[in-house]
């Protein structure tokens, strides 16, 4: 059946809140776990104000007893330092009377770029913080603490998963093809922006800098890599059970996200099939392999057993500081949009959003092809299918 997973909350709501179900019983798991994962989305340069404010730590409430999963489903509840100043505007009760605060802070100004004058067309929101509070990149909070429970079970069966950003504002990574998955992850958890190149990283500090100081934002592109996944997770059977196409939806649902490649990606486009496709090769310690990865790990939507690389485009924060023009819901006139707390440049965070989509669609593909209602057989069905398709 796979593992799934709902998200509930507003930006300046009480708490932020999801529910995971079908997880196998018997996985360890912890806060710390998840803890972890929540302090890097908060990290990177270029980030705005809210994060000097919530500090997001996890309390779990429910599926787990002793360290262990139980098999039921398993709460967790992130709280918002913030609700304490926002209890009259964003209040569960009907109000008794309009005060001025309310009125103040009735949004009635679509910002261009947002969900704002779409969600108030789709729902019939007058006031359009009915829609920015919950499309809000404040969601991703509690879809990294899903993420951080989906690399907990990867890393127990020997797939590891790591972001780092490769272009910010025009800004471009250099290739690093020689170093290993430990070294990108240690330099990226080391870089302000996340990225392993550190003549590139000066480059697109500078380039948040002066977009904060115009008053603007810049986005960029982030990378994925997954190492360990078995051979064969995925289908060429079902258009909806392809990996690669789940990855592909993942990445584009996160906040900004529009656009996704593998491997070469739209370099492809460019060249001749034989330098797009990967020669395979064979020998008694690994079984068979790729002499290159330039498809990114799959072929048929399912995975060849070579690292997984995946990229988002992440457009640039549509929240400016000089603003743009849009229209007054309420009068008709023209407006300058208004202007909620934003950051210049979310790629670094963003990053760490999107190794915990990706590791979540990887982690799900799991427990749809193997046996997961226990632990201890998942991993043994798991390192049993490494070895058949070693020795096949």
């Amino acid at each position: 059946m796979g593992i799934r997973y709902l998200t509930a909350g507003e930006s300046h709501g009480p708490q932020l809140t999801t529910i995971i179900e079908g997880l196998p019983a018997g996985m360890p798991l912890v806060a710390e776990d998840i803890n972890t994962e929540l302090a890097r989305r908060q990290k990177g340069y270029g980030r705005g104000r809210r994060m000097e404010i919530e500090k997001d730590m996890v309390e779990i409430t429910s599926g787990v007893r002793h360290g262990q999963t139980l098999g039921s489903p398993i709460a967790l509840v992130v709280k918002n330092n913030d609700w304490k100043h926002w209890t009259k505007i964003m209040g569960i009760e009907p109000l008794q009377e309009v005060e001025e605060e309310e009125i103040k802070r009735k949004v009635t100004r679509a910002r261009p770029g947002h969900a704002d004058l779409n969600g108030a067309l789709k729902y019939g929101h007058r006031d359009m913080r009915n829609v920015l509070e919950r499309s809000s990149a404040r969601e991703t909070t509690v879809r990294v603490a899903a993420g951080s429970v989906a690399k907990k079970l990867l890393s127990l069966v020997g797939v590891e998963v790591v972001a780092h950003v490769v272009e910010i504002g025009g800004k471009k990574a250099n290739p690093l093809h020689h170093l290993s998955f430990k070294e990108i992850k240690e330099q990226a958890e080391a870089s302000p922006v996340r990225c392993i190149d550190s003549n590139a990283e000066k480059a697109m500090i500078a380039a948040i800098d002066e977009a904060k100081k115009n008053g603007d934002s810049i986005g960029g592109v982030v990378e994925v890599i997954a190492t360990g996944m078995p051979t064969g997770v995925g289908s060429y059977v079902h258009y909806d059970r392809k990996l690669d196409a789940k990855l592909a939806a993942a990445i584009v649902s996160i906040n900004a996200f529009k656009g996704v490649e593998f491997g070469i990606g739209f370099e492809a486009a460019r060249k001749p099939g034989s330098e797009v496709h990967d020669e395979i090769v064979w020998d008694d310690e690994w079984g068979y392999s790729r002499k290159t990865n330039r498809l990114g790990g799959f072929e048929g939507g399912m995975t060849t057993g070579m690292p997984i690389i995946v990229r988002g485009v992440m457009k640039p924060i549509p929240t400016l500081y000089k603003p743009l023009m849009s229209v007054d819901i309420e009068t008709k006139e023209p407006f300058a949009a208004s202007i909620e707390r934003s950051d210049s440049c979310a790629v670094p965070a963003a990053a760490v959003v999107a190794e915990n989509v990706v590791a979540w669609e990887l982690a799900n593909a799991l427990v749809e092809q193997f046996y997961s209602d226990r632990f201890d057989t998942f991993v043994k069905e798991i390192n049993e299918q490494r070895e058949f398709a070693r020795e096949f």
